[in-house]
Protein backbone atom coordinates (compact mmCIF):
# COMPACT_ATOMS: atom_id res chain seq x y z
CA UNK A 1 0.00 0.00 0.00
CA UNK A 2 1.68 2.91 -0.93
CA UNK A 3 1.09 5.82 1.92
CA UNK A 4 1.84 10.17 1.36
CA UNK A 5 3.23 11.89 3.34
CA UNK A 6 0.62 13.42 4.96
CA UNK A 7 -0.48 9.90 6.38
CA UNK A 8 2.35 9.14 7.90
CA UNK A 9 1.87 12.29 10.01
CA UNK A 10 -1.28 11.71 11.02
CA UNK A 11 -0.50 7.94 12.44
CA UNK A 12 1.24 9.46 15.56
CA UNK A 13 -1.86 11.95 16.15
CA UNK A 14 -4.70 9.16 16.07
CA UNK A 15 -2.38 7.07 18.44
CA UNK A 16 -2.25 9.94 20.77
CA UNK A 17 -6.04 10.57 20.72
CA UNK A 18 -6.63 6.76 20.77
CA UNK A 19 -4.74 6.54 24.36
CA UNK A 20 -6.81 9.55 25.46
CA UNK A 21 -10.14 7.77 24.66
CA UNK A 22 -10.26 10.69 21.72
CA UNK A 23 -11.14 9.56 18.18
CA UNK A 24 -13.87 12.32 18.47
CA UNK A 25 -16.00 9.85 21.27
CA UNK A 26 -17.99 10.78 24.13
CA UNK A 27 -15.73 11.47 27.28
CA UNK A 28 -16.93 8.67 30.15
CA UNK A 29 -14.41 9.61 32.68
CA UNK A 30 -16.18 10.28 36.01
CA UNK A 31 -14.95 12.29 39.85
CA UNK A 32 -15.69 9.18 42.40
CA UNK A 33 -18.64 10.21 44.89
CA UNK A 34 -17.97 10.79 48.79
CA UNK A 35 -20.35 9.31 50.96
CA UNK A 36 -20.58 10.00 55.22
CA UNK A 37 -21.34 6.84 56.88
CA UNK A 38 -24.77 7.14 58.81
CA UNK A 39 -25.32 5.42 62.57
CA UNK A 40 -26.91 2.50 62.64
CA UNK A 41 -27.56 1.34 65.93
CA UNK A 42 -26.29 2.71 69.92
CA UNK A 43 -24.86 0.03 72.18
CA UNK A 44 -24.76 1.22 76.12
CA UNK A 45 -21.73 -0.37 78.46
CA UNK A 46 -21.57 -1.94 81.11
CA UNK A 47 -24.69 -3.40 80.29
CA UNK A 48 -27.87 -5.05 82.37
CA UNK A 49 -25.70 -3.94 85.72
CA UNK A 50 -26.88 -4.84 89.21
CA UNK A 51 -25.79 -1.51 91.62
CA UNK A 52 -27.07 -1.36 95.19
CA UNK A 53 -29.12 2.11 96.06
CA UNK A 54 -27.36 5.17 96.60
CA UNK A 55 -24.77 4.60 94.22
CA UNK A 56 -23.32 5.05 90.81
CA UNK A 57 -22.74 3.24 87.53
CA UNK A 58 -20.97 5.15 84.31
CA UNK A 59 -22.76 3.99 81.29
CA UNK A 60 -20.70 4.54 77.72
CA UNK A 61 -22.68 4.97 74.64
CA UNK A 62 -20.77 2.86 71.27
CA UNK A 63 -22.25 3.90 68.27
CA UNK A 64 -22.37 1.34 65.19
CA UNK A 65 -21.96 2.98 61.43
CA UNK A 66 -23.07 1.65 58.23
CA UNK A 67 -19.34 1.75 57.14
CA UNK A 68 -19.13 -1.18 60.04
CA UNK A 69 -16.94 0.96 62.04
CA UNK A 70 -17.43 1.63 65.99
CA UNK A 71 -17.41 4.98 67.56
CA UNK A 72 -17.97 6.16 71.59
CA UNK A 73 -20.62 9.14 71.03
CA UNK A 74 -20.36 12.06 72.79
CA UNK A 75 -21.33 15.24 70.82
CA UNK A 76 -25.59 14.68 70.00
CA UNK A 77 -26.04 12.51 72.50
CA UNK A 78 -29.30 12.27 74.96
CA UNK A 79 -29.81 10.52 78.38
CA UNK A 80 -32.93 10.12 79.80
CA UNK A 81 -34.27 7.23 82.65
CA UNK A 82 -37.79 5.71 81.65
CA UNK A 83 -39.03 6.04 85.58
CA UNK A 84 -37.92 7.90 88.73
CA UNK A 85 -35.74 5.10 90.54
CA UNK A 86 -32.44 7.12 89.18
CA UNK A 87 -31.29 10.02 87.48
CA UNK A 88 -29.02 10.21 84.30
CA UNK A 89 -26.62 13.13 83.93
CA UNK A 90 -25.74 14.26 80.37
CA UNK A 91 -22.50 12.38 80.84
CA UNK A 92 -23.95 9.45 81.41
CA UNK A 93 -23.70 8.79 84.89
CA UNK A 94 -26.45 7.08 86.64
CA UNK A 95 -27.21 7.89 90.45
CA UNK A 96 -29.83 5.25 91.79
CA UNK A 97 -32.36 6.62 94.24
CA UNK A 98 -34.60 3.99 95.03
CA UNK A 99 -35.00 0.07 95.10
CA UNK A 100 -36.12 -1.31 91.89
CA UNK A 101 -35.49 -1.48 88.39
CA UNK A 102 -34.77 1.09 85.41
CA UNK A 103 -34.36 1.71 82.23
CA UNK A 104 -31.64 4.04 80.88
CA UNK A 105 -31.72 5.25 77.32
CA UNK A 106 -29.09 7.18 74.84
CA UNK A 107 -30.24 9.00 71.61
CA UNK A 108 -28.93 10.49 68.67
CA UNK A 109 -31.00 11.49 66.25
CA UNK A 110 -33.36 8.83 65.20
CA UNK A 111 -31.14 6.45 66.90
CA UNK A 112 -31.37 5.21 70.10
CA UNK A 113 -29.89 1.83 72.83
CA UNK A 114 -30.91 1.20 76.11
CA UNK A 115 -30.21 -0.95 79.03
CA UNK A 116 -32.10 -2.02 82.12
CA UNK A 117 -30.15 -1.57 85.82
CA UNK A 118 -31.28 -3.46 88.51
CA UNK A 119 -31.60 -1.66 92.07
CA UNK A 120 -30.74 -3.22 95.42
CA UNK A 121 -30.43 -2.77 99.02
CA UNK A 122 -26.65 -1.68 99.98
CA UNK A 123 -25.54 -4.33 102.87
CA UNK A 124 -23.24 -6.96 102.02
CA UNK A 125 -21.86 -8.05 105.78
CA UNK A 126 -22.19 -7.17 109.35
CA UNK A 127 -20.48 -7.47 112.34
CA UNK A 128 -21.81 -6.86 115.91
CA UNK A 129 -18.98 -6.07 117.92
CA UNK A 130 -19.29 -4.79 122.14
CA UNK A 131 -21.67 -2.30 121.46
CA UNK A 132 -21.34 -1.19 118.51
CA UNK A 133 -22.39 -2.48 114.92
CA UNK A 134 -20.37 -2.36 111.56
CA UNK A 135 -21.24 -3.23 108.74
CA UNK A 136 -20.08 -3.61 104.83
CA UNK A 137 -21.80 -1.73 101.93
CA UNK A 138 -21.61 -3.18 98.43
CA UNK A 139 -19.86 -0.75 97.52
CA UNK A 140 -17.03 -1.41 99.25
CA UNK A 141 -17.55 1.34 101.79
CA UNK A 142 -18.06 0.42 105.49
CA UNK A 143 -19.94 1.74 107.79
CA UNK A 144 -20.71 1.82 111.65
CA UNK A 145 -22.85 2.86 114.14
CA UNK A 146 -23.19 2.20 118.54
CA UNK A 147 -20.48 2.55 121.18
CA UNK A 148 -17.41 4.61 120.39
CA UNK A 149 -15.72 5.76 124.00
CA UNK A 150 -12.16 4.33 121.61
CA UNK A 151 -13.03 5.26 118.34
CA UNK A 152 -14.05 1.73 116.97
CA UNK A 153 -16.52 3.05 114.59
CA UNK A 154 -13.45 4.75 112.88
CA UNK A 155 -15.36 7.59 111.86
CA UNK A 156 -12.18 9.84 113.61
CA UNK A 157 -14.36 10.85 117.09
CA UNK A 158 -14.73 9.25 120.36
CA UNK A 159 -18.50 10.26 120.40
CA UNK A 160 -21.52 7.78 120.21
CA UNK A 161 -23.46 7.40 116.99
CA UNK A 162 -26.81 6.41 116.88
CA UNK A 163 -26.97 6.21 112.96
CA UNK A 164 -24.65 4.86 110.68
CA UNK A 165 -22.05 7.08 110.03
CA UNK A 166 -19.05 6.47 106.98
CA UNK A 167 -15.43 5.28 108.30
CA UNK A 168 -13.10 7.32 107.79
CA UNK A 169 -10.95 8.17 104.66
CA UNK A 170 -13.65 7.78 101.65
CA UNK A 171 -12.66 4.58 101.10
CA UNK A 172 -14.51 2.52 98.46
CA UNK A 173 -12.22 -1.39 98.45
CA UNK A 174 -13.35 -2.91 101.65
CA UNK A 175 -14.19 -6.28 101.56
CA UNK A 176 -14.40 -7.78 105.26
CA UNK A 177 -14.95 -6.39 108.56
CA UNK A 178 -14.53 -7.94 111.95
CA UNK A 179 -15.53 -6.22 115.53
CA UNK A 180 -14.34 -7.27 118.90
CA UNK A 181 -15.51 -5.40 121.90
CA UNK A 182 -13.94 -2.26 122.11
CA UNK A 183 -11.85 -2.60 118.21
CA UNK A 184 -12.45 -2.87 114.82
CA UNK A 185 -10.29 -5.00 111.89
CA UNK A 186 -11.18 -5.15 108.08
CA UNK A 187 -9.79 -6.17 105.18
CA UNK A 188 -9.38 -4.59 101.98
CA UNK A 189 -9.00 -5.67 98.49
CA UNK A 190 -5.67 -5.15 97.63
CA UNK A 191 -5.23 -7.43 100.58
CA UNK A 192 -4.57 -4.75 103.53
CA UNK A 193 -5.01 -5.50 107.01
CA UNK A 194 -6.32 -2.02 109.00
CA UNK A 195 -7.69 -1.67 112.66
CA UNK A 196 -9.07 0.58 114.71
CA UNK A 197 -10.55 1.56 118.27
CA UNK A 198 -9.01 0.40 121.83
CA UNK A 199 -5.71 -0.66 121.77
CA UNK A 200 -4.80 -1.30 125.50
CA UNK A 201 -3.62 -4.84 124.82
CA UNK A 202 -2.00 -4.10 120.96
CA UNK A 203 -5.32 -5.51 119.50
CA UNK A 204 -4.58 -3.32 116.53
CA UNK A 205 -1.58 -5.07 115.64
CA UNK A 206 0.25 -1.35 115.17
CA UNK A 207 3.34 -2.31 117.42
CA UNK A 208 2.38 0.21 120.01
CA UNK A 209 -0.80 -0.10 122.43
CA UNK A 210 -1.89 3.72 121.42
CA UNK A 211 -5.42 3.51 120.52
CA UNK A 212 -6.69 5.26 116.81
CA UNK A 213 -9.98 6.57 115.94
CA UNK A 214 -9.27 6.07 112.31
CA UNK A 215 -8.35 3.02 110.25
CA UNK A 216 -4.24 1.86 110.32
CA UNK A 217 -2.42 0.17 108.62
CA UNK A 218 -0.97 -2.54 110.36
CA UNK A 219 2.25 -3.75 108.61
CA UNK A 220 2.80 -3.67 105.22
CA UNK A 221 1.57 -7.35 103.96
CA UNK A 222 -1.20 -7.22 101.26
CA UNK A 223 -1.83 -11.06 101.99
CA UNK A 224 -4.17 -11.02 104.45
CA UNK A 225 -7.97 -12.61 103.27
CA UNK A 226 -9.61 -13.61 106.53
CA UNK A 227 -9.26 -12.05 110.09
CA UNK A 228 -11.49 -11.99 113.60
CA UNK A 229 -12.22 -9.97 116.24
CA UNK A 230 -12.68 -11.35 119.87
CA UNK A 231 -12.95 -9.28 123.04
CA UNK A 232 -9.26 -8.07 123.34
CA UNK A 233 -7.33 -10.02 120.37
CA UNK A 234 -7.83 -10.69 116.97
CA UNK A 235 -6.68 -13.66 114.35
CA UNK A 236 -6.05 -13.17 110.58
CA UNK A 237 -5.20 -15.93 107.72
CA UNK A 238 -2.95 -14.89 105.31
CA UNK A 239 -3.36 -16.41 101.56
CA UNK A 240 -0.56 -19.01 102.27
CA UNK A 241 -3.30 -20.49 105.04
CA UNK A 242 -0.74 -19.54 108.06
CA UNK A 243 -2.41 -18.39 110.93
CA UNK A 244 -1.50 -15.31 112.98
CA UNK A 245 -2.41 -13.32 116.23
CA UNK A 246 -2.27 -10.50 118.10
CA UNK A 247 -3.57 -8.75 121.20
CA UNK A 248 -4.57 -9.82 124.52
CA UNK A 249 -2.84 -13.45 125.77
CA UNK A 250 -3.78 -13.92 129.62
CA UNK A 251 -5.67 -17.55 128.27
CA UNK A 252 -3.43 -18.37 125.53
CA UNK A 253 -6.34 -17.24 123.24
CA UNK A 254 -3.33 -15.85 120.72
CA UNK A 255 -1.79 -19.96 120.17
CA UNK A 256 1.82 -19.13 120.05
CA UNK A 257 2.49 -21.36 123.21
CA UNK A 258 2.74 -18.40 126.03
CA UNK A 259 0.70 -15.92 127.70
CA UNK A 260 2.39 -12.98 126.86
CA UNK A 261 0.40 -10.04 124.99
CA UNK A 262 1.28 -9.04 121.27
CA UNK A 263 1.63 -6.03 119.49
CA UNK A 264 2.25 -7.22 116.44
CA UNK A 265 1.07 -9.98 114.30
CA UNK A 266 2.52 -13.27 115.35
CA UNK A 267 2.65 -16.78 112.68
CA UNK A 268 0.75 -19.69 115.17
CA UNK A 269 2.37 -22.62 113.94
CA UNK A 270 3.17 -23.93 110.74
CA UNK A 271 -0.13 -25.17 109.15
CA UNK A 272 -0.62 -23.81 105.73
CA UNK A 273 -4.48 -24.66 105.50
CA UNK A 274 -6.82 -22.73 108.15
CA UNK A 275 -9.81 -22.16 106.70
CA UNK A 276 -11.59 -19.63 108.83
CA UNK A 277 -10.86 -18.41 112.61
CA UNK A 278 -13.19 -17.10 115.56
CA UNK A 279 -12.17 -14.71 118.14
CA UNK A 280 -14.58 -14.48 121.64
CA UNK A 281 -13.67 -13.81 125.03
CA UNK A 282 -10.82 -15.71 125.96
CA UNK A 283 -10.55 -18.33 123.46
CA UNK A 284 -10.07 -18.90 120.07
CA UNK A 285 -11.76 -21.74 117.81
CA UNK A 286 -10.45 -22.47 114.03
CA UNK A 287 -11.34 -24.90 110.83
CA UNK A 288 -8.43 -25.97 108.70
CA UNK A 289 -9.43 -26.66 105.01
CA UNK A 290 -9.21 -30.69 105.73
CA UNK A 291 -12.32 -29.64 107.99
CA UNK A 292 -10.72 -30.34 111.04
CA UNK A 293 -11.33 -28.22 113.91
CA UNK A 294 -8.80 -26.61 116.70
CA UNK A 295 -9.66 -24.83 119.63
CA UNK A 296 -7.41 -23.12 121.90
CA UNK A 297 -7.39 -20.11 124.65
CA UNK A 298 -9.43 -19.94 127.87
CA UNK A 299 -11.22 -22.90 129.26
CA UNK A 300 -12.98 -22.34 132.59
CA UNK A 301 -16.13 -23.20 130.68
CA UNK A 302 -15.35 -25.97 128.87
CA UNK A 303 -15.61 -23.97 125.85
CA UNK A 304 -12.62 -25.44 124.14
CA UNK A 305 -14.67 -28.62 123.66
CA UNK A 306 -11.95 -31.16 124.74
CA UNK A 307 -13.37 -32.62 127.78
CA UNK A 308 -11.27 -30.22 130.15
CA UNK A 309 -11.26 -27.02 132.23
CA UNK A 310 -7.19 -26.19 131.63
CA UNK A 311 -6.49 -23.12 129.64
CA UNK A 312 -4.59 -24.34 126.10
CA UNK A 313 -1.94 -21.82 124.53
CA UNK A 314 -1.43 -23.61 121.21
CA UNK A 315 -4.10 -24.85 118.95
CA UNK A 316 -5.50 -28.27 120.07
CA UNK A 317 -7.81 -30.91 117.60
CA UNK A 318 -11.11 -31.02 118.48
CA UNK A 319 -12.50 -34.43 118.10
CA UNK A 320 -12.09 -36.53 114.74
CA UNK A 321 -15.34 -34.97 113.09
CA UNK A 322 -15.13 -33.28 109.32
CA UNK A 323 -16.29 -29.31 110.53
CA UNK A 324 -17.23 -26.70 108.03
CA UNK A 325 -17.64 -23.44 110.68
CA UNK A 326 -17.39 -22.34 114.01
CA UNK A 327 -17.71 -19.42 116.27
CA UNK A 328 -16.66 -18.82 120.11
CA UNK A 329 -18.65 -16.87 121.87
CA UNK A 330 -18.40 -15.24 125.37
CA UNK A 331 -17.20 -18.19 126.75
CA UNK A 332 -19.58 -20.80 124.66
CA UNK A 333 -18.85 -22.59 121.24
CA UNK A 334 -21.07 -23.35 118.34
CA UNK A 335 -19.89 -25.23 115.22
CA UNK A 336 -21.80 -27.11 112.04
CA UNK A 337 -20.57 -30.79 111.34
CA UNK A 338 -19.97 -31.57 107.52
CA UNK A 339 -23.29 -33.37 107.58
CA UNK A 340 -25.07 -29.57 108.91
CA UNK A 341 -25.77 -30.82 112.32
CA UNK A 342 -25.14 -28.47 114.75
CA UNK A 343 -22.86 -29.16 118.04
CA UNK A 344 -22.69 -26.54 121.30
CA UNK A 345 -20.37 -26.58 124.12
CA UNK A 346 -19.09 -24.32 126.98
CA UNK A 347 -21.27 -22.06 129.13
CA UNK A 348 -25.01 -22.40 129.34
CA UNK A 349 -25.87 -20.79 132.21
CA UNK A 350 -28.54 -18.65 129.90
CA UNK A 351 -29.13 -21.55 127.94
CA UNK A 352 -27.13 -20.43 125.22
CA UNK A 353 -25.74 -24.07 124.11
CA UNK A 354 -29.43 -24.71 123.43
CA UNK A 355 -29.78 -28.23 124.43
CA UNK A 356 -32.55 -27.70 126.86
CA UNK A 357 -30.17 -27.68 129.84
CA UNK A 358 -28.64 -25.18 131.90
CA UNK A 359 -24.90 -26.58 132.44
CA UNK A 360 -21.73 -26.41 130.93
CA UNK A 361 -20.46 -28.68 128.36
CA UNK A 362 -16.95 -29.43 128.25
CA UNK A 363 -17.27 -31.97 124.86
CA UNK A 364 -18.98 -31.17 121.82
CA UNK A 365 -22.71 -31.41 121.77
CA UNK A 366 -25.54 -32.21 119.45
CA UNK A 367 -28.11 -29.60 119.08
CA UNK A 368 -31.79 -30.98 117.59
CA UNK A 369 -31.71 -33.49 115.14
CA UNK A 370 -31.63 -31.18 112.08
CA UNK A 371 -29.38 -31.69 109.56
CA UNK A 372 -29.31 -28.36 107.47
CA UNK A 373 -28.00 -25.97 109.55
CA UNK A 374 -25.44 -23.24 107.66
CA UNK A 375 -24.07 -20.74 109.36
CA UNK A 376 -23.83 -19.22 113.10
CA UNK A 377 -22.84 -16.64 115.09
CA UNK A 378 -21.81 -16.41 119.42
CA UNK A 379 -22.37 -13.51 121.30
CA UNK A 380 -22.02 -12.87 125.33
CA UNK A 381 -24.67 -15.33 126.36
CA UNK A 382 -26.59 -15.65 122.85
CA UNK A 383 -26.33 -17.65 119.66
CA UNK A 384 -28.03 -17.33 116.38
CA UNK A 385 -28.04 -19.17 113.41
CA UNK A 386 -29.34 -19.56 109.85
CA UNK A 387 -30.25 -23.26 108.22
CA UNK A 388 -30.11 -24.00 104.53
CA UNK A 389 -33.67 -22.80 103.72
CA UNK A 390 -32.64 -19.29 105.17
CA UNK A 391 -34.61 -19.66 108.01
CA UNK A 392 -33.62 -17.83 111.10
CA UNK A 393 -33.32 -18.92 114.52
CA UNK A 394 -32.25 -18.03 118.15
CA UNK A 395 -31.38 -19.05 121.89
CA UNK A 396 -30.10 -18.51 125.18
CA UNK A 397 -29.87 -14.80 127.08
CA UNK A 398 -32.66 -12.58 125.70
CA UNK A 399 -32.49 -9.44 128.32
CA UNK A 400 -32.51 -7.19 125.98
CA UNK A 401 -34.89 -8.67 123.35
CA UNK A 402 -31.25 -9.72 121.26
CA UNK A 403 -33.08 -13.15 120.28
CA UNK A 404 -35.92 -11.18 118.33
CA UNK A 405 -38.83 -13.38 119.59
CA UNK A 406 -40.56 -10.64 120.64
CA UNK A 407 -40.57 -10.51 124.15
CA UNK A 408 -37.13 -10.88 126.57
CA UNK A 409 -37.58 -14.66 127.38
CA UNK A 410 -34.44 -16.75 127.47
CA UNK A 411 -34.79 -19.90 125.89
CA UNK A 412 -32.79 -23.02 125.84
CA UNK A 413 -33.57 -24.43 122.53
CA UNK A 414 -33.82 -23.12 119.24
CA UNK A 415 -36.41 -21.43 118.69
CA UNK A 416 -37.70 -19.63 115.14
CA UNK A 417 -37.53 -15.98 114.16
CA UNK A 418 -40.20 -14.80 112.14
CA UNK A 419 -41.36 -16.30 108.82
CA UNK A 420 -38.55 -14.90 106.62
CA UNK A 421 -36.48 -17.57 104.53
CA UNK A 422 -34.16 -15.26 102.70
CA UNK A 423 -31.32 -14.50 106.11
CA UNK A 424 -27.95 -14.91 104.24
CA UNK A 425 -25.72 -14.02 107.20
CA UNK A 426 -25.81 -12.78 111.03
CA UNK A 427 -23.70 -12.01 114.06
CA UNK A 428 -24.13 -11.64 117.88
CA UNK A 429 -22.32 -8.47 120.38
CA UNK A 430 -22.53 -8.66 124.02
CA UNK A 431 -26.58 -8.25 124.12
CA UNK A 432 -27.55 -7.02 120.17
CA UNK A 433 -28.20 -9.18 117.27
CA UNK A 434 -28.24 -8.39 113.30
CA UNK A 435 -28.49 -9.71 110.29
CA UNK A 436 -28.34 -9.46 106.62
CA UNK A 437 -31.27 -10.75 104.01
CA UNK A 438 -30.62 -11.79 100.77
CA UNK A 439 -31.77 -8.91 98.95
CA UNK A 440 -29.24 -6.82 100.45
CA UNK A 441 -31.34 -5.35 103.33
CA UNK A 442 -29.80 -5.07 107.30
CA UNK A 443 -32.09 -6.09 110.22
CA UNK A 444 -31.29 -5.51 113.93
CA UNK A 445 -32.43 -6.16 117.76
CA UNK A 446 -31.56 -6.33 120.87
CA UNK A 447 -30.14 -3.73 123.40
CA UNK A 448 -29.83 0.08 121.65
CA UNK A 449 -28.70 2.17 124.68
CA UNK A 450 -25.66 2.64 122.88
CA UNK A 451 -27.16 2.92 119.67
CA UNK A 452 -25.61 0.24 118.26
CA UNK A 453 -29.53 -0.47 116.46
CA UNK A 454 -28.72 2.24 114.25
CA UNK A 455 -31.90 3.73 114.06
CA UNK A 456 -31.65 6.85 116.08
CA UNK A 457 -32.54 6.00 119.30
CA UNK A 458 -30.15 5.79 122.22
CA UNK A 459 -29.83 6.49 126.11
CA UNK A 460 -31.11 5.23 128.85
CA UNK A 461 -34.44 5.74 127.84
CA UNK A 462 -33.68 3.78 124.28
CA UNK A 463 -36.74 1.01 124.23
CA UNK A 464 -35.05 -2.73 122.93
CA UNK A 465 -35.85 -3.78 119.39
CA UNK A 466 -37.61 -7.52 120.47
CA UNK A 467 -37.94 -8.00 116.95
CA UNK A 468 -35.76 -8.05 113.67
CA UNK A 469 -36.43 -4.41 112.57
CA UNK A 470 -34.65 -3.11 108.89
CA UNK A 471 -32.62 -0.55 109.30
CA UNK A 472 -33.59 2.42 107.08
Amino acid sequence: MKMTMKSLLLIPVLALLAACGGGGGSDSSSTPSTTTPTLQSIALTPANQTIPVGTTLQLTATGTYSDGKTAVLKDNLTWSVKGSNATVATTGLVTTKVVGSETITATSGSISGSTAITITNPWDSVAAGGNQTLALKRDGTIWGWGSNGWGQLGDGSTTDQNKPVAVSGGVNTWKQVASGEFHTVALRADGSLWAWGFNQNGQLGTGTTDSKPVPTLIGTSKNWVFVAAGKAHTLAIDKSGLLWAWGRNFNGQLGDGTTVDKLVPTKIGTFTNWKMVSAGATHSIGVRADGSLYAWGGNASGQLGNGGLVDLTAPTKVGTSTWVSAAAGGAHTLAIRADGILFAWGSNGSGQLGNNGSGNATAPTQITSDTNWAAVAAGNMHSLAVKADGTLWSWGSNTDGQLGSGNNLDSGAPIQVGNATIWKGVSAGISHSFGVQTDGTLWGWGRSVEGQQGNGSSGSTAADVVVPTALQ
